[in-house]
Order: C-alpha cells, then sequence, then structure tokens
C-alpha cells in the first residue's frame, strides 16, 4: 500500500511542478525578459598542437546544464540565459578550466586546455549560494569525483567509500553499516544530504547505515565543519552532500550495466543505469541490487549475521530551459541487514545464535549458515521512499530562485524474537517534509547574495512492536538565513548568518507488560488504573533556538599558493533520543536513557589552511580548533561492583552533557616526479577532549568517544590516461595506511577500551577498453584491501564490543575487521542516442 502511495504522490508532484515551473515562467502566455535565452558556442583544442580535443565536457553547474565537444572540437550549450555564470571545461589529463561568463555579452567562448599532471579546478555547490572554485572558498571542503569513486571497488556502501578522506572516518557495524564521522563529530552533528536535500532516517541510531544506493552517486562534496549557516541543526560537525548523475548531454541517451564481486564475503553488486536528454527534457533511472553472506577475518573466521540484502532504485525526470531547470526524483531504498551480537562458545570461540526467548542455551552456528546468502530470522529491515524537487528560476540578469522540496519515509524494524520471527521488537515510522528556498542575486556591484528560509517538519509513530527506545513526535525546524560573497582582487571574502528554531512534542506512552517477552503499546483510555501498564514516556514539550554564523576569507597570492581562513558559530538542538530516551534499541545491544532537561549544543571553530599547487608538487596543511559547550554523549552505566547495569538484558548507557574540545589538523603532499607518477602522502590527527562542567575532569572522563586516532596514508599511482592500444585511461596505485594506536580514549564505565594500532595495504588497478573507433566498450576496476590479511580492530568500529559478557582469560574480546578482500568491478556502457543527420 505505501508503495502504491509513493508512486501516486510521485506522479502528482509531478503534475503540480510542472504546472507550478510553467506558471512561474510565463506571465499571460508570454516569456519574461528573465527567460530571455541563447546560446553558447566554440572550439576546444590543445594549446600545445592546436589539435581539436574530441569529448571534452562544457558545463554551467548552476544551470545543470552540460555538453560534450564533437568530432571537430566544437560545442553547443543551449537555452543559456542571459546572466553571469561560471563555466567549467573539463577533460581527462588536462588543467581543468573555469571561467565566468557574462552571457548578456557573450556567445562564442574559444578555449584552449593544456595537459597538467594536478588534479586541480574542483567546483563546488555545497554550502555556497552559487557554483564556487574550491580553490575560492573560505570553507574546508573536499570534492570527491566519480573516477574516485569508481576505484573504491572494494566500499561495502557510499560512506566507506569516503571513510579513508583525511578529516573523515565512519563509525561501522560491519561492511554495509557505517555512519560518517567529521572531525571528531557523527551522528546527529553529521547532515548526510542527497542533491541538497538533507537525510532523515533516525540517523541518532547506530546499527543503521546510509539509506542511499552508493551506484545512484556520481559525485560527493564533503564540508569539514560547522554548516548550520545553511543546513540548520544538525550540521555542527559538517555535510555530506551525495550528488546524483548530472544530466547527459542533448539528444543523447547514454547507459551501463555493472557488476562488481569482492571475495572476502561474496558480495555481488549489480546496477543497471539510463540517462536521455531530448530537447531540455530530462529524464533518468538507476536500478540496483546487492548482498553479501557473514565476512571472514583469520582470527574470528566468518562473523556470524553481517550478511545483507538491498535493492534500490531511482527515477529522475526534469526540464532545463531559459527560464531555468526543474527536476523531479523519486527514489526507493530497501535493506535486510543482520544483526550480530557477538556471542561464542565459550570453548572453541565458535558464533553462537539465540533460539528461544528464554535464552538458555545457544548452539554453535553451522558452517552452512556462515557461508549463506539467506536472511537470518534476527534482522533488521530498513525501507526508505523519498520524492524530492530541485527547482532553479532565473529572473533579470543575476536573480534567481532556488526551490527544494523533499518528502521522505523511513521505515525501520528490528526483528529480535527467535520464536515469533514476525513480530517486530522496533517499529518506527518516520515522515519528514523538507523545504529549502532561497532567492540568489547580486547586492551593489558583484556582492553575490543569498538570503533564504529552510527547514523541516516531521513525525514519528511507533508501529506494533515489543521495544520502544523514543517516543512518537512533532518536530518542526524554521530557519531564515543570508550569505554575502565577494572578490576584491585577489581576496575572496564570504560571510553569512542564521537564526533557527526547533520545537518538539512528544507524546505519552503506555507498555502493557502482562506479557513479559512480548510488551505491547497500551492503547486504552485507563493506563494508571491497568494492571501491568507501566509509564514509558512522559508528554514532552520543548522549543530550542539559537543563532549561527560564518566568516571567512581566502586570499591568493598568485595562482599556485593560496591561503584560506574562517571562522564559524555552529548550533544544534538535542535529539529526541537525546531528550526522551527509555528504551531497548536491540540492534545496537544497548538500552538508552535521554534527559528531558538537555540545552541546545554551540560550537566555535577556527579553521585555516594553506595551498601550493605546482606543476610537480601540490601540498597543503589545515588545522582546527573547535570549541563545543553543552556537548552531548553517552556512557555507559555501572554497578558498584564495576559491572554492567543491564535493562532487559541490554547494557545501559545514559547521554550526558558537558563542556567539549576538539582540534586537530591534516598534511597533504602529492609529488609528480614524471607526469605519470604520484606519490600521495596525507596525514590526519584528532584531538577530542571532555573540558568537563567545572572542576578537574578525572583521568578516565578526559577524552571524547569515537575519536580516530592519527592516521598516515601514502599512495604511489601510476597514470597513463592515453593508455596502450585498445587499453585508455590506465591506473594503478599501491596505498600503506598507518592507524596509531588509540590511547586517548572514554575509559570510564568500561564505555571504550585501548585500541591497537595496525598497518593495512590496499592496491588497485584498471583502465578501459575501447574499440577500433575509440569508444569505449568495457571500464573495468580491481581493487585490493587488507592485502596483508592483518587482524585489527578498529577503535571507529562497534563490533569491538560486541562478545559474551565475560569472553575468559587470555581472549581479546569483541570481533576484529574485515581480511583481505579482492573486488572486481566491471561497467559495460551502451548509447541509444538518435543519430545525427549529417
Amino acid at each position: 500500500m505505501k508503495l502504491k502511495i509513493f508512486i501516486g504522490s510521485f506522479f502528482a508532484l509531478f503534475i503540480y511542478f510542472s504546472a507550478y515551473s510553467i506558471n512561474t515562467i510565463k506571465v499571460n502566455g508570454d516569456e519574461p525578459k528573465a527567460a530571455a535565452t541563447g546560446t553558447l558556442t566554440g572550439l576546444i583544442t590543445d594549446k600545445a598542437d592546436g589539435q581539436p580535443l574530441i569529448g571534452v565536457t562544457v558545463s554551467i553547474p548552476d544551470l545543470k546544464n552540460a555538453t560534450t565537444t564533437n568530432t571537430q572540437g566544437r560545442y553547443i550549450l543551449n537555452r543559456v540565459p542571459k546572466g553571469t555564470y561560471l563555466v567549467q571545461v573539463r577533460y581527462i589529463g588536462y588543467a581543468t578550466i573555469n571561467q565566468k561568463v557574462d552571457f548578456t555579452k557573450n556567445s562564442v567562448m574559444n578555449f584552449q586546455m593544456h595537459v597538467s599532471t594536478i588534479e586541480a579546478g574542483e567546483v563546488v555547490i555545497t554550502g555556497v549560494a552559487r557554483a564556487t572554485e574550491l580553490k575560492k572558498s573560505p570553507i574546508p571542503i573536499v570534492a570527491i569525483t566519480k573516477q574516485a569513486l569508481d576505484e573504491r571497488a572494494g566500499a561495502g556502501n557510499v560512506i566507506d567509500q569516503i571513510a579513508n578522506l583525511p578529516g573523515v572516518s565512519a563509525v561501522t557495524t560491519g561492511p554495509n553499516v557505517s555512519k560518517p564521522f567529521i572531525h571528531g563529530l557523527g551522528y546527529n552533528r553529521v547532515i548526510t544530504s542527497v542533491d541538497g536535500i538533507r537525510q532523515e532516517g533516525q540517523q541518532w541510531g547506530d546499527e543503521h547505515g546510509v539509506e542511499v544506493d552508493q551506484n545512484a552517486v556520481d559525485r560527493i562534496e564533503v564540508i569539514k565543519g560547522p554548516a548550520s549557516l545553511t543546513y540548520g541543526s544538525d550540521a555542527i560537525g559538517g555535510v555530506v552532500n551525495l550528488i546524483s548523475p548530472a544530466p547527459v548531454a542533448e539528444g543523447k541517451i547514454l547507459g551501463s550495466v555493472q557488476g562488481i564481486y569482492g571475495t572476502n564475503n561474496g558480495l555481488y553488486n549489480g546496477s543497471f543505469r539510463l540517462q536521455g536528454n531530448q530537447n531540455g527534457l530530462v529524464w533518468g533511472t538507476v536500478i540496483s541490487a546487492k548482498g553479501a553472506k557473514d565476512y571472514q577475518n583469520q582470527h574470528d573466521g566468518r562473523v556470524y549475521n553481517t550478511a545483507y540484502q538491498e535493492r534500490d532504485a531511482r527515477v529522475m525526470v526534469g526540464i532545463n530551459k531559459s527560464w531555468g531547470y526543474s527536476y523531479l526524483n523519486a527514489s526507493v531504498f530497501d535493506d535486510q541487514q543482520e544483526i550480530p551480537d557477538g556471542s561464542r562458545d565459550s570453548l572453541t570461540r565458535q558464533f553462537t545464535k539465540q533460539v528461544t526467548e528464554a535464552d538458555a542455551f545457544r548452539p554453535i552456528v553451522s558452517s552452512s549458515e556462515l557461508n549463506s546468502y539467506s536472511i537470518s530470522p534476527l534482522h533488521q529491515h530498513v525501507q526508505l521512499y523519498r520524492i524530492y524537487s530541485n527547482s532553479n528560476f532565473v529572473f533579470g540578469d543575476n536573480g534567481s530562485l532556488s526551490v527544494n522540496l523533499g518528502y521522505q519515509y523511513s521505515h525501520r524494524r528490528e526483528f529480535t524474537h527467535p520464536t515469533a520471527t514476525d513480530i517486530p521488537g522496533l517499529n518506527l515510522n518516520l515522515n519528514t517534509y523538507t523545504y529549502d528556498l532561497r532567492y540568489n542575486f547580486n547586492l551593489a556591484k558583484d556582492y553575490e547574495t543569498s538570503v533564504g528560509l529552510n527547514g523541516m517538519y516531521q513525525t514519528n509513530s511507533l508501529g506494533p512492536g515489543t521495544n520502544f527506545p523514543i517516543p512518537a513526535y512533532h518536530q518542526f525546524d524554521i530557519g531564515p538565513f543570508f550569505l554575502i560573497k565577494k572578490s576584491y582582487g585577489k581576496l575572496d571574502v564570504s560571510a553569512g548568518g542564521r537564526f533557527d528554531s526547533r520545537s518538539f512534542t512528544g507524546q505519552a506512552a503506555y507498555v502493557d507488560t502482562t506479557n513479559a517477552a512480548f510488551p505491547l503499546l497500551y492503547t486504552g483510555s485507563n493506563p494508571t488504573t491497568t494492571p501491568n501498564v507501566v509509564s514509558q514516556f512522559n508528554a514532552l514539550s520543548k522549543t530550542f533556538t539559537g543563532f549561527s554564523g560564518s566568516f571567512g576569507a581566502t586570499y591568493n597570492f598568485s595562482n599556485e599558493f593560496l591561503i584560506k581562513g574562517n571562522i564559524a558559530r555552529g548550533f544544534r538542538a538535542p535529539s529526541i533520543a537525546e531528550l526522551s530516551s527509555n528504551g531497548a534499541d536491540p540492534g545496537s545491544q544497548i538500552y538508552h536513557t535521554g534527559n528531558k532537561n538537555f540545552v541546545p549544543e554551540f560550537s566555535l571553530q577556527e579553521d585555516i589552511g594553506a595551498f601550493l599547487t605546482l606543476p610537480n608538487v601540490s601540498a597543503s596543511a589545515e588545522v582546527f580548533n573547535n570549541s563545543i559547550s553543552n556537548y552531548i554523549f553517552q556512557q555507559q552505566l555501572l554497578n558498584a561492583d564495576g559491572s554492567p547495569v543491564l535493562t532487559q538484558g541490554y547494557n545501559t548507557f545514559e547521554y550526558v552533557q558537558t563542556k567539549a574540545q576538539i582540534y586537530g589538523g591534516e598534511l597533504s603532499l602529492d609529488i609528480h616526479p614524471v607526469k605519470w607518477l604520484h606519490f600521495e602522502n596525507s596525514m590526519s590527527l584528532t584531538y577530542g577532549q571532555n573540558k568537563g562542567t567545572g572542576g578537574k575532569v578525572p583521568d578516565s572522563l578526559k577524552y571524547l568517544p569515537f575519536i580516530p586516532p592519527l592516521h598516515t596514508h601514502s599512495e604511489l599511482r601510476g597514470k597513463f590516461d592515453k593508455g596502450f592500444g585498445s587499453l585508455k585511461n590506465v591506473y594503478a596505485f599501491v596505498g600503506f595506511d598507518h592507524f596509531n594506536p588509540q590511547d586517548r580514549f572514554f575509559s570510564a564505565y568500561g564505555t571504550e577500551t585501548y585500541t591497537a594500532g595496525y598497518n593495512l595495504i590496499s592496491a588497485g588497478v584498471g583502465g578501459n577498453i575501447v574499440n577500433a573507433a575509440g569508444k569505449k566498450v568495457l571500464e573495468l576496476f580491481i581493487e585490493g584491501t587488507n592485502l596483508a590479511n592483518v587482524n585489527y580492530q578498529s577503535n571507529m568500529s562497534r563490533l569491538k564490543y560486541f562478545d559474551n559478557a565475560e569472553p575468559g582469560p587470555g581472549v581479546q574480546p569483541g570481533i576484529f575487521n574485515m581480511g583481505r578482500n579482492i573486488s572486481f568491478k566491471v561497467v559495460v556502457p551502451f548509447d541509444f542516442s538518435p543519430k545525427s543527420k549529417g
């Protein structure tokens, strides 16, 4: 029924937005002056020999308008409105060109490109008013291209594909469950968005990942620092913006079929993609399916209950016209993920499984179960249905209105009853409506300005189940903001401000405990007098407000060297889990307790960085300092004898507040001794300290949880863009990652333990196979991770703490990370474009 409603809503919204777009751009049947249109044409050649370049991408990011050069090196961009826009020219092996073009004065632009070994000239669209060159933005931000994502063939999900970036990490619960962390902050402090639409799926939870198909993401932009200014509460740590495939060039119908296989857990990942663009009507679809059995390592063998099955689909339809664009997207995410608990046989250390509610005896898991793709009875089922619209309407020569609207329905169930496998333990239904409106214009001369309003309305209801960690609630967010950017020659300055308001209304709830194994949500009228009915949640009404702001500057001493600085104040209202939790979450193996008296978090972060780009060397150094007041985190509760407090059979954790400081930095050095060879190096370091609420902080409390250790990455990479014969764009690399021991951990109450250091070796090779006409017929990506098959535990892995309550003497408790894995990714592109006449 939900799917029928979802499909019906998609087509209803498409009709609505189409009508809205038409009414917006036409007045009395006439095109307004704002829609005055033209074309941009030109020739692109190699600067060295003057030869035309074929297949160069020419795009206007703000208009989602792109094309490629033909066999004569010529291009044409149609339906270009009057105004000034950033034009980007990209080609593999050549330096990217970014140039602002005034289309009231120019309709022909020729470009000469030169060969470059440095990947520079990235343009970003996240957290800025308009598309901006990365080197001009003072906000710490990094962009990951589709090529880089493809080369991470071994990653089990989209967050793992970026978890090796300096300053970025992930808290994991197996190979398919990863939550992004940026500079030591994650969960409700980092917003994950899809095409700028914030992702909402109970992200406070540990045990499920980001509900996005990794095959439908072609680019990722990460803001490494407070982004509350443009995204509101929950972006106090940063933003991960997952960007869908860009429209194909006009007149094209392109697609691909891809397959991935991973040797460690038998991962299979198949995906079909098809996109088209006919006279400004753009459309596309991505359909995917992936699954895996239990992963393995030398220490544990196969790790029981880490298998998963995922199905995804996405469809997009939109229009590009002289007045701008309007795209409507819909997607379905459906994941069945097993729930590990780490229980072992005390003698053999083999994994065991729960088979009864009483749980008095656990048999050893058979080899056939460990090697099966079938999902076990104890698993979680996570579904997310999403409809959203991205629109941009052009007014006048320098004005535009951006309208982004979205609806999401998240349904999360955890099946935790071995003798009643159809009854969910956890059953949460989350409906979210998001809105983001901003008007972009030039204030006076060359002051790029945006004023806007965004937020969301959210309702959470409790479905039939037996575990109730959070209440049913309503939430409303609203935040007006402004951004201003101005260039003074070599100096680029940006600033902005925002005021946020978040309101919660939590509903009281009672539970009928007549059947202790299967408690039910009480729906009668006399909860206080009915036997065996207990209070689970009290009614809650809270409103939180706060101001956010940012000021930063970039100074380009030359084309080769620049410095950036930014200071930002962030705001985050407590989540419903932090305020009202009072129940078990079986997937996380935790009983959570909240605190209704919490106040908002506020942060003040300073960032400064220096960047050098020379023909054969590129380097950067960045440092940050983040002071957070009212920082919220979880700590475990212990009995007087030091044993964990158990509630309903789960370890009990409570949320607490404190002052905190997180600081660190990143270094990078990329050396190009010859054109085809790269020696890439990076280091990232994050420290997190609990400053307490007054007085000396005990040693066991002085560090914050989930802070990654010192991490260095070195990679020797060969790139051969022209390739060898029918092999083109060939690459090969060998990587070495070092992770220091993490001896700065939150040891109080047994919450965290020491984590030993480790080293990992990786390697990869790939390229394209072309036919006699030079047309690509196959793409191949091979990646090997943990090639030395090292037994290690990451301090960012929750499985490190999954074991028997008493593991036994001389036993290293917990589950180890994945062992050696070699992944193969094959992409077969196809072209259904109608042949051009003449």
